[in-house]
């Protein structure tokens, strides 16, 4: 990105946290005013002080989705990358778990693609945090998140084709193993349930990965402002892994 950010515009939501923050905070280091949204208002405190305006908004509920499609009208980037994660053996999930992870997982980011996109100035993009759990059925304690997830491959591939006439660019990434308050909620919910600590867990899990860790936040933010940016101006509707060599298809 770099030079020739100047007045550009980007809402990123799940933004208290995780990978959220670290794509605000890095859009707004590159010049881009940035709408920091959450869920968690006093976790955008630390983005506010660094000079991103910020929102609280449950999107979960659709007249706070509209009327954030509204106040984006004009933007030039939407990052999608609030999400929510139980961790709930799959034959125990009830209706109303998986329906609120959906709700926030799929259908915020459906009506968010669907009320920003259009409002998007031409030459922008978009992208959606996907999983690798999207791909992957490791651990079924996680389904309905991984339903979710692979949900939004779904809805990034159809908006890609609904907005490339604008154009409006739409990808998804699929992040493996990154340390984030997330990772640290799953780890301890599995480990619970196979009686093992969290750190034993997170060796074994670390182990099967080809390069052999986890990766920052930071770093997925790195994938997420190039598929931003011009130097990915020839991609649209692509599911991005970005798994340490976990997933390769």
């Amino acid at each position: 990105m770099g030079s020739g950010n100047d007045g550009k515009r980007a809402v990123v939501t799940g933004a208290a946290r995780g990978i959220g923050k670290a794509v605000a905070r890095r859009l707004r280091a590159e010049g881009i005013h940035v709408l920091a949204v959450d869920i968690d208002e006093n976790g955008l405190e630390d983005l506010a002080r660094q000079g991103c305006r910020t929102r609280s908004a449950d999107l979960a509920d659709q007249a706070q989705r509209e009327a954030l499609s509204r106040e984006a009208e004009g933007f030039d980037y939407l990052v999608n990358s609030a999400g929510m994660l139980r961790v709930k053996p799959i034959l125990e999930v009830t209706v109303e778990e998986w329906r609120s992870i959906q709700t926030v997982n799929a259908e915020a980011v459906f009506f968010l693609c669907q009320g920003i996109g259009p409002r998007l100035r031409p030459g922008g993009a978009i992208v959606n945090l996907s999983s690798s759990s999207a791909k992957l059925a490791t651990s079924t304690d996680v389904a309905a998140y991984a339903a979710s997830k692979t949900t939004i491959l779904s809805i990034t591939r159809s908006f890609a084709y609904a907005l490339a006439d604008r154009p409006v660019r739409v990808n998804a990434i699929c992040p493996g193993i990154v340390d984030t308050e997330m990772q640290d909620n799953f780890l301890a919910g599995v480990a619970r349930k196979r009686g093992i600590t969290a750190a034993e867990l997170d060796a074994q899990r670390k182990k099967a990965v080809p390069l052999g860790r986890g990766a920052s936040a930071d770093e997925c933010a790195g994938l997420i402002q190039f598929l931003l940016s011009d130097e990915a101006a020839y991609m649209t509707g692509q599911a991005v892994n970005f798994t340490g060599g976990t997933v390769n298809w």
